[in-house]
């Protein structure tokens, strides 16, 4: 999706890009657009389904927010979408409180540490 239009006013384009240029590099096919901001909701999403399925077929990998507008249009699968994407949020939560345990871990032996070292006293003169 690449974002077009201006301040409190976006609307996104649907294209599909090789993995290997630049955000706004050059498009290989534009697919369809979105506008979020659109009253009537048939306005909001235009979408070319054969070009997506076409592009879905060759092994593009589409971002969060379009697998979900995909999976509300029935274009892939939507269980087996959200099963992938409560798996991944599943493991980021538990590699975050492993190192929020090592933190904690490592901040308790430096303080242990510390505490050890009594510093010199001072010369009596």
């Amino acid at each position: 999706m690449q974002r077009m239009g201006r301040r409190n006013r976006a609307f996104f384009r649907i294209n599909a890009i090789d993995e290997r240029v630049k955000r706004d590099g050059k498009v290989l096919e534009e697919l369809g657009w979105y506008d979020p901001i659109a009253k009537d909701v048939a306005k909001q999403l235009k979408l070319d389904d054969e070009r997506v399925k076409f592009w879905l077929g060759r092994g593009a990998k589409p971002s969060d927010t379009m697998m979900d507008i995909l999976a509300k249009r029935n274009l892939v699968d939507a269980d087996k979408w959200k099963a992938a994407r409560a798996k991944r949020v599943k493991a980021k939560l538990e590699n975050k409180a492993a190192a929020t345990k090592y933190a904690e871990a490592t901040a308790s032996a430096a303080a242990a540490k510390a505490a050890e070292k009594k510093p010199d006293a001072p010369a009596a003169g």
